[in-house]
This record gives C-alpha cells, sequence and structure tokens, in this order.
C-alpha cells in the first residue's frame, strides 16, 4: 500500500508540474511532465485529458484523438475526454481538414527533400490555410525561408510557432540561426565601407594637428586637357553618328519594335500554356486528396472501432460475465491489422483462448445441421470457422462448407471452395475429396462414348438400380 501511494503521489506531482508549464504555453516541457506523470500512473484520467488538450494545442490533433480514446476506457462515466471528442466531431468537416493539412505537410516534406523549396512552400501554407495551430508546418515553413533567404517571412512564421510552444527547441534553435546571421551582415557592410573610406581620403600631420583630405585625383589636375580633347572627341563621334547610323536606325527601329511584339506574344502564350498546366495538375492532386482522405477517413474510424471493441471485450474476458457467443459476435467484426503493437498483443491473448473453443462448438453445430438439411445454418456457422481459423482441421470445415453449398444448389460457390482445399491443403483427405467432386462435375460430352453403351443398359439396370436404392434405405435405417 506505501508503494501505490508512493506511486500516487509521483503521478500527481509531475501532473501538476506539466499543468503549470501549460498555463505558460510551454507545452514541450508540459508534455514530458505529463508522459512522466503517466508512467507512475497510467489511470491518471487528469493527466491523460490534459496530454491530449496539449497535443491538441500544438496541432497534433490525432495524438490528441489517441489520448481521450484510451482515457475512456479507462473510465467510462463521468469522463470529460467525452466532451472534447464530441466538439470536434460537432464542427462538420474538422477532421477532414486534419487529414488534409498532415497530407499536405508530408507532401512538403518530400518536396523539400528533392531540392523542390518553391512547391514546398506551396503546400505548407495551405497546410497552415487549413490547421492553424500545426506547429511542425509552421517551422518547417521557416526553415524553407531561411534556406531561401526569405528571412522576414521566416521570422514571422518562428514568432507563431513560438507562441503556440514557447519552449520548443526546434522554434528556438531557428530563431538563434536567423539572430546570428543578421549580426553577421552588418559587420560586412561596416567592413566594406572602411576601405572604401580609407582608399578615397589621405591623412598627414602639421606639428600636433591630424590632416584628412580627399584624396588628389589625377583626373581633376589635368582637368582642363581632358575637356577639350573630349570636345574635340564628341564633335567626331556626333557626325559619324549623323553620317552612318541615322537613317539605318530608323529601319533598326521598326524591326525592333516588330520583334519585342513577337516576343511578347509568344511570351504570354507560353505563360497561358503553363498556367493552364498548372491548374490541370492542381486539379489531379485535388482528386487525387479528395478520394485519399476518404480512404484514411475510413480507416481512421475502423482503428477507433476495433480498439473500442478490443478494450471492451478485454473486460468481460477478465470478468467472464459475457458469453463466449457473443465475445465472438464483437471479435469477428475487429480488424488485427490496424491495431498498434498493445492493441494486437490483448487481441491476440482473447482470440488465443477463444477461437479454438468456439472452433470446435460451432464445428460440431455444423455438422448436425449439415446432417439435418438445415445448409444454411451449416454454412453460417461454417463462415464463422473459416474466419477464425482458415485451416481448421486440415481444411476439413472448408470442405464441409462446399458440400453444404452443393447440397444447396449453388454450385459455383461450392467449385470456389473446392478449388481452394485443392490448392491450399495438398496432399490431405480434404483435397482428395475436393478433386474427386471437381472431376465429377466435368462436362457430360466427354463421356459421349459410353453414353450409347449406358443407354442400351437402360432397361436391364433399373431394377438393379432400385435394389441398390432400397438396401442404402435399409442400411441408413
Amino acid at each position: 500500500m506505501e508503494y501505490t501511494t508512493k506511486l500516487a503521489y509521483q503521478s500527481n506531482y509531475w501532473y501538476n508540474d506539466g499543468l503549470k508549464k501549460a498555463n505558460i504555453r510551454d507545452m514541450s516541457g508540459a508534455v514530458t511532465s505529463l508522459r512522466r506523470s503517466l508512467q507512475y500512473n497510467r489511470s491518471n484520467i487528469a493527466a491523460r485529458n490534459l496530454l491530449g488538450l496539449v497535443y491538441y494545442g500544438r496541432g497534433d490533433v490525432v495524438e490528441a484523438l489517441v489520448e481521450w480514446i484510451l482515457s475512456k476506457n479507462f473510465q467510462a462515466e463521468d469522463n470529460i475526454a467525452d466532451y472534447y471528442i464530441g466538439k470536434i466531431q460537432e464542427v462538420p468537416g474538422e477532421l477532414e481538414k486534419v487529414n488534409q493539412a498532415v497530407k499536405m505537410f508530408n507532401q512538403g516534406l518530400e518536396l523539400a527533400g528533392q531540392n523542390g523549396e518553391d512547391l514546398a512552400i506551396i503546400q505548407l501554407k495551405k497546410a497552415i490555410a487549413a490547421h492553424p495551430s500545426y506547429v511542425k508546418a509552421h517551422q518547417l515553413l521557416a526553415l524553407l525561408y531561411i534556406q531561401t533567404g526569405q528571412f522576414t517571412a521566416a521570422r514571422k512564421e518562428l514568432r507563431t510557432a513560438h507562441k503556440l510552444d514557447t519552449t520548443d527547441e526546434t522554434t528556438l534553435r531557428y530563431m538563434h540561426e536567423i539572430t546570428q546571421i543578421r549580426k553577421s551582415r552588418p559587420g560586412r557592410a561596416r567592413d566594406r565601407g572602411k576601405s572604401e573610406g580609407q582608399e578615397q581620403t589621405v591623412t598627414y600631420n602639421i606639428g600636433n594637428e591630424t590632416i584628412i583630405q580627399p584624396a588628389t585625383s589625377v583626373f581633376k589636375e589635368n582637368s582642363g586637357l581632358h575637356t577639350f580633347v573630349n570636345v574635340i572627341i564628341g564633335v567626331l563621334v556626333g557626325a559619324a553618328v549623323m553620317w552612318f547610323l541615322i537613317m539605318p536606325a530608323v529601319s533598326v527601329q521598326r524591326q525592333k519594335k516588330l520583334n519585342e511584339q513577337v516576343v511578347d506574344f509568344s511570351d504570354k502564350i507560353a505563360t497561358q500554356e503553363a498556367q493552364v498546366s498548372a491548374l490541370k495538375k492542381e486539379l489531379e492532386e485535388y482528386r487525387a486528396n479528395s478520394e485519399e482522405s476518404e480512404d484514411l477517413k475510413a480507416t481512421a474510424a475502423s482503428t477507433q472501432e476495433s480498439y473500442e471493441i478490443v478494450l471492451e471485450i478485454a473486460k468481460h474476458f477478465s470478468a467472464e460475465d459475457m458469453s463466449d457467443a457473443a465475445m465472438l459476435e464483437q471479435m469477428l467484426k475487429v480488424s488485427p491489422d490496424s491495431l498498434g503493437k498493445a492493441g494486437k498483443d490483448r487481441y491476440n491473448d482473447i482470440t488465443g483462448e477463444l477461437y479454438p473453443r468456439m472452433c470446435e462448438k460451432l464445428f460440431g453445430t455444423a455438422k448436425d445441421e449439415f446432417e439435418s438439411g438445415d445448409y444454411d445454418g451449416a454454412i453460417e456457422s461454417l463462415g464463422k470457422v473459416i474466419q477464425m481459423d482458415k485451416s481448421y482441421q486440415d481444411g476439413n470445415a472448408m470442405l464441409l462448407l462446399a458440400q453444404s453449398y452443393e447440397k444447396k444448389g449453388e454450385k459455383d460457390k461450392a467449385n470456389i471452395q473446392y478449388q481452394k482445399i485443392v490448392e491450399e491443403f495438398k496432399d490431405t483427405n480434404a483435397a482428395g475429396t475436393a478433386q474427386k467432386a471437381l472431376d465429377s462435375q466435368k462436362p457430360a460430352e466427354s463421356q459421349d462414348g459410353d453414353g450409347q453403351q449406358d443407354a442400351a443398359g437402360d432397361s436391364g439396370g433399373s431394377q438393379d438400380t432400385d435394389d441398390e436404392q432400397s438396401s442404402d434405405d435399409e442400411e441408413q435405417e
């Protein structure tokens, strides 16, 4: 009891520490403290719900929903997690926006790794517009701005990320890098100014005084001579221009204007073609995003339902207050591939005990139903057996299912099952029986040579057939 009490005290201590940090927007520190609180007491509902709120404040909505769902499973009644989940679900399209934002963030991250900074920036802007509190998107967009030299835009994104989480190490590191870049730039400008100033001035001493004056230019000393020479050169050049260039320049100017118009029209056409191509590509991306978002939404719903079923059945399985048939009905709805490691372990613990005894029971029931002519019941029972264990009794369950279909008159379904048995359970009695059943259904055309002989012996063989039937009936009785 003393050990349990110490664990509870430690869990509450770290919960209070996480609450203090969350109140001052220290989200990263709050996550660390709350996770430590749950290490001491994983059923601390207050700490788990607060951890979900902290994740939601950073824009990590999926992680928040996971914590709240776990909280509901620890305490189903009077749990504020129901309110949090309901607030997200009551806003139309909220989860879809989050899915779109996460997807665009992943696309931006992939484009950034392929040196496509411009396209990555566009995707990240869309992600932030759909989900403004997404801290990771703000950080990645700021990093791309720094890489492309857009430091003002980068500082703006980092300030937004800093408001959402004041102690995030990534945000603080990026802000430090921008500060270092700003400090290094003015220093270089001052050095250039000093070097230029030194080249343009001359310093010397007269007695105790220091005289600084502009350097004497050779050009200024000989400015009169240079002016006269320039006038002569200008007159000669002007005469040459008037004589050789004025008249040809008129036709050249006209041709130049015509060329400029052609280039302008070509640029406009190229721009319009690029815009049309970009719009087509964007339309295709929107269509693909829409289909993938629907798949993600369905997968998320299936995952949530599977987790809830496994956790609920685990309680009844431990308490032994629920029938095997009722538990089986729920466990068959679970999609094991959508579960995480902990959920799959719990699923395997339950099915490892439940499925073998239910397979034996349902297979016995199916045999009785088959013999009594209740083929629909036998098909239903065997379908559950195969769903639990496809290879039950080396394919005999699947064989009985095929025979039930055949007796019911659904030969196509029966043949499908026979073929599966032959392919999947080779060298077994079930495979041999299935192969005989398939061979017996070969087209009658292959037996035309024997047909005439059978027809010739019909009159003499009818009595024998009746005798054999009557003897079979007596043996069955």
